[in-house]
């Protein structure tokens, strides 16, 4: 919880605040000053006597007390400044927007430990440090511009980087997004963006808070933390997006088996904000448009009608919603007929719904009208209304505020003519309205809006596994290796996931004993290899023993082979299920199409463990090669219920033994009859 003085402070004091406001201490006070803070401000500077019209102090020890103090001073003189205050001033609020610690080197990263500390030691908050600072009803108290008013409508920013929030404070205002709360978290020494959202969380109110989150993430330190309060807010009624920057070759791992191959820190942050509920963002514009998209009636079904009199701009946007996973639905029949009476002759009413440059706002507005409440099947609406520069469009934008407030259905607007049609752009936003002025970045980030699933929570749902088996098999493991081939079969027996049983045999002459046991034809594989296939350790549809001792004779040869598993040839889709454990974020588990394709195609989905069985079946129902599953063109598919229990064991299993890093189940077999694993690898930590 961040502390009432740094919130809510009746006395601010900038420390280093001065007369030039080109200089981050000097726009600071001037920022507070514009801002009408309420209660007493002061400034300390030895250099000076007044600033900005205040009475400057020039040593600290001859402030009174003090709630919040904001230093912009350098690097080496604010432990000190931070002990005068805390100590005999009674500070317990402090914003450092200097620079030159732990982002500059390890001296730096010491200073501000030793900071952190000291704040922490009197029950304080801190706020940085290299951070731009803090904006609220009660103080804007940063030192850059623009410098939003606030609204308790407005949303709620939180970045952990200074540049960033001001880039994304610029682009939201050009659009009319409003603003309520402003956290620049900077270096996170004590406060990090998870604490924030924790107190937004704790101090929630229904009627005074924002109810729109947006986050902008370089580290995720707490990720119990940002889950646990993400979703408490969204279940409070809240919306939250968010981008996680330093997802590609940064957070890539070079990984021997098919899921750490797989895996990236992308892929983890899907899964945690997926889990959360949280729209994940790509880049700011994104962000914005998301946050924009929050402040319309949501959008309760995937059929959009786009009206426009740009048929480019239609196409474009009708390509990005279809892509991801919307639909522009024709429409058809006696209403399309009877509305198309209403419009110019070459008006199309098909949808897109074209009413040409010509259109008129009374005509607009009998469009929306039968959208809202003729064409069931459509459950939003999208206009995409600029300017030639020809005429005033004022009143189709006024019909469009007033349709947006009756209709029950969403209309988001696009209005690009951000020249021709500024003023009338400007009405429009005065009005509360927010603008998108790109077509496909709007039809992007609904679609992702829309595919993002409520929170799933934390819900655990356990099968009995044998753990005490379990905890045997692993304990005679060394650490950080790979099981060999019979431990992690084991440990698949002793989940009750089902499996093709293995020989392993490492005398060719062994051959003649198995076939009382697996009946033929058989799949022979080398022990010892992780990519077996890589090493031709795999030879399939075996069916003399001739051949058979023949294959166990050359595999035994293969470089880092220590056996030979034999097991029956099974037929059916090959699919993949397993897991890697993420530095912070913990287990992601992952299903897809298995086999050669596997890495080929790409084609899997993820979600953070511990997960139940409704959220396995999401997984797998997301899936392109769902339909495989399902079954499709005469060809059987198999059970989809029994791919999910098998997800649902993997989650128990991790749950039981966090030490499992890495886990394997490539391929699983599946038929109508059942679904067996073929091959397992399972690695634990060091």
């Amino acid at each position: 919880m961040l502390h009432s003085k740094l919130t809510h402070p009746k006395s601010i004091v900038v420390v280093g605040g001065s007369n030039d406001v080109h200089k981050p201490g000097g726009k600071m006070v001037e920022n507070l000053l514009k801002s009408q803070f309420p209660g007493k401000l002061f400034v300390v500077n030895p250099k000076e006597e007044r600033v900005q019209g205040l009475q400057c102090f020039s040593d600290l020890n001859d402030l009174p007390e003090v709630d919040l103090a904001i230093i912009a001073i350098p690097a080496k003189y604010c432990l000190e400044a931070v002990k005068v205050l805390s100590e005999k001033k009674e500070c317990r609020g402090f914003i450092i927007i200097s620079a030159g610690f732990s982002e500059t080197d390890d001296k730096g990263k010491e200073l501000e430990k030793k900071i952190a500390a000291q704040v922490i030691k009197v029950g304080g908050s801190l706020i940085g440090p290299n951070c731009i600072g803090v904006i609220n009803h009660n103080y804007s108290g940063v030192f850059t511009a623009p410098v939003p008013k606030t609204y308790k409508s407005g949303v709620d920013l939180i970045s952990g980087s200074g540049a960033t929030a001001v880039f994304l404070m610029e682009s939201g205002m050009m659009m009319g997004l409003r603003f309520n709360e402003v956290y620049s978290v900077g270096n996170s020494a004590q406060i990090g963006v998870e604490d924030v959202l924790e107190h937004m969380d704790e101090t929630f109110d229904p009627e005074n808070s924002s109810k729109i989150k947006l986050l902008y993430l370089e580290v995720i330190k707490q990720p119990d933390k940002l889950l646990k309060h993400a979703i408490s807010l969204i279940k409070k009624g809240c919306r939250i997006a968010a981008i996680k920057a330093g997802i590609s070759e940064g957070g890539m791992r070079a990984a021997s088996s098919h899921t750490g191959a797989l895996s990236s820190s992308d892929i983890a942050v899907r899964a945690l904000f997926r889990k959360a509920g949280i729209v994940y963002c790509s880049g700011r514009f994104e962000l914005i448009t998301v946050a924009s998209i929050f402040n319309y009636k949501k959008l309760k079904g995937k059929n959009l009608a786009v009206i426009t009199h740009a048929g480019g701009s239609a196409v474009m946007l009708t390509d990005a919603l279809e892509k991801g996973g919307l639909k522009v639905p024709a429409l058809t029949g006696e209403r399309a007929k009877e509305l198309e009476q209403y419009l110019y002759p070459g008006s199309s009413v098909s949808n897109p719904i074209d009413f040409l440059a010509t259109g008129t706002a009374d005509q607009l507005g009998i469009i929306i009208d039968y959208c809202e409440h003729h064409f069931k099947e459509i459950d939003g609406m999208i206009v995409v209304f600029g300017s030639a520069g020809l005429f005033d469009v004022q009143n189709v934008y006024k019909v469009l505020n007033v349709k947006m407030d009756f209709c029950k259905k969403p209309i988001y607007p696009v209005l690009p003519s951000l020249i021709n049609a500024q003023k009338e752009i400007d009405y429009l936003l005065a009005q509360g309205r927010v603008n998108f002025p790109d077509e496909v970045v709007l039809g992007t980030a609904l679609a992702e809006v829309y595919q993002t699933p409520d929170p799933s929570g934390l819900k655990i749902e356990n099968y009995p596994i044998d753990t005490k088996r379990i905890r045997t098999i692993l304990d005679r493991n060394k650490k950080g290796t790979y099981l060999n081939s019979f431990d992690a079969f084991e440990v698949l027996d002793a989940c009750e996931i089902p499996n093709s049983p293995i020989h392993f045999i490492k005398n060719e002459k062994d051959i003649k004993a198995i076939e009382k046991v697996i009946p033929k034809p058989w799949v022979i594989k080398v022990s010892g290899p992780i990519h077996k296939t890589d090493v031709k350790g795999v030879t399939l549809n075996v069916n003399s023993d001739e051949f058979a001792m023949k294959e166990v004779k050359r595999m035994l040869k293969i470089k880092g082979a220590d056996g030979v598993i034999v097991q029956e040839m099974v037929k059916g889709i090959e699919f993949f299920a397993g897991a890697i454990k993420e530095q912070r974020i913990g287990h992601i588990v992952m299903v897809g199409l298995g086999g050669i394709y596997i890495e080929i195609l790409k084609d899997i989905r993820s979600s953070l463990a511990p997960f139940d069985n409704k959220e396995a079946l999401k997984m797998i129902k997301r899936l392109r090669s769902y339909p495989l599953i399902k079954g499709s063109r005469g060809q059987k598919g198999s059970d989809e219920k029994v791919l999910a229990n098998i997800l649902i064991k993997i989650s128990s299993l991790l749950q039981h033994f966090p030490e499992i890093t890495e886990l394997d189940l490539n391929p699983l077999i599946a038929n109508r009859e059942r679904i067996n694993c073929v091959d397992v690898r399972i690695k634990i930590e060091a």
